[in-house]
């Protein structure tokens, strides 16, 4: 019994906040968005239901959300803004301290996934203010960090976009060129022209206008040399005009995708600032001290005693 008080007194001193720092919990509660891309979700035509910026994701969104969290960017920035090597009071000039840093990280910072596919971010302090403000700031990190990985690869993509529309505007501008050339020329409707300038000939023959013949004669060798040819520009514009127009919405929808936000997550619960520390449980440490000293000094005694009646026996 006197041992058994002694732990309980011991135990009760030892759990108070002199010896064990309390720390206070925050949590974020969140959903993850669809993977599909803002233009495809607002601009595109062949827009499905799971495309749909309002959709939740699904179980491999999840997956890949938790693989952000994890992510030594969204660690460094945390650490960076909050001064953790400081505030977790860890000896910089130690032999480990950035490996005994991200052992407190993960002992203080955990991401979890709940059985409804959402993410649960906690967040362990000795200050309830700073634990719910870095639980805030890492939701608000996952969609930056996210963004700024989807912004690479949708820029590379813009740039081959880009490069490809305004070279074939060229191309277009260039073949507008040569038929506002031949235009002049008086090459205008090479078929149409053929007809009316063929009943004109024969008229001009008939009526014997030898002056209205060389004339008709000097627009029909136009015709027939640069005829051919402006009616295979002009039926190919139709083709390249529909071309450029696809080319030009792939053009803005990877423009979007390369430069507009758009958040990544739905926000269920917010962390908010605790009133109520969640570590240490300082009646269940007294318990467990004060149970497990009495259930040993039982069992020391039951021990103690029997090599007492041992020895008596044998002597």
């Amino acid at each position: 019994m006197i041992v058994t008080l002694t732990a309980l007194v011991a135990s009760i001193i030892f759990s108070s906040s002199f010896f064990i720092k309390p720390r206070y919990k925050s949590s974020v509660t969140m959903f993850p968005t669809t993977n599909s891309s803002i233009s495809k979700s607002l601009l595109s035509e062949n827009n499905f239901e799971k495309e749909n910026i309002l959709q939740f994701g699904e179980e491999e969104q999840v997956e890949q959300m938790l693989q952000i969290l994890n992510s030594d960017e969204i660690r460094e920035k945390i650490i960076s803004k909050y001064n953790l090597m400081e505030h977790y009071r860890i000896n910089i000039d130690g032999r480990y301290p950035i490996t005994e840093l991200n052992k407190k990280f993960e002992e203080n910072i955990s991401f979890n996934r709940t059985e409804y596919l959402s993410i649960r971010v906690d967040v362990l302090d000795e200050d309830p203010n700073l634990a719910a403000d870095m639980a805030n700031d890492i939701a608000t990190l996952l969609d930056s960090v996210k963004t700024r990985m989807q912004h690479d690869r949708a820029a590379q993509g813009l740039a081959i976009v880009e490069r490809e529309f305004f070279d074939f505007m060229r191309y277009i501008q260039a073949r507008e060129d040569t038929l506002n050339k031949l235009r002049a020329l008086g090459v205008l409707d090479y078929g149409s022209q053929v007809e009316r300038l063929s009943e004109a000939y024969g008229k001009a023959l008939l009526a014997g206008n030898l002056t209205a013949t060389n004339i008709i004669d000097g627009k029909m060798a136009i015709l027939a040399k640069y005829g051919g040819l402006y009616s295979s520009i002009s039926k190919d514009m139709d083709y390249d005009r529909e071309a450029l127009s696809r080319l030009k919405k792939k053009f803005e929808e990877a423009k979007v995708d390369a430069t507009e936000k758009i958040p990544h997550k739905f926000i269920v619960n917010s962390a908010r600032v605790a009133e109520k520390k969640t570590y240490p449980i300082r009646w269940l440490i007294v318990l467990i001290s004060t149970a497990s000293t009495f259930l040993l000094s039982i069992l020391l005694v039951i021990i103690i005693e029997n090599i007492q009646r041992i020895r008596t026996r044998f002597d």
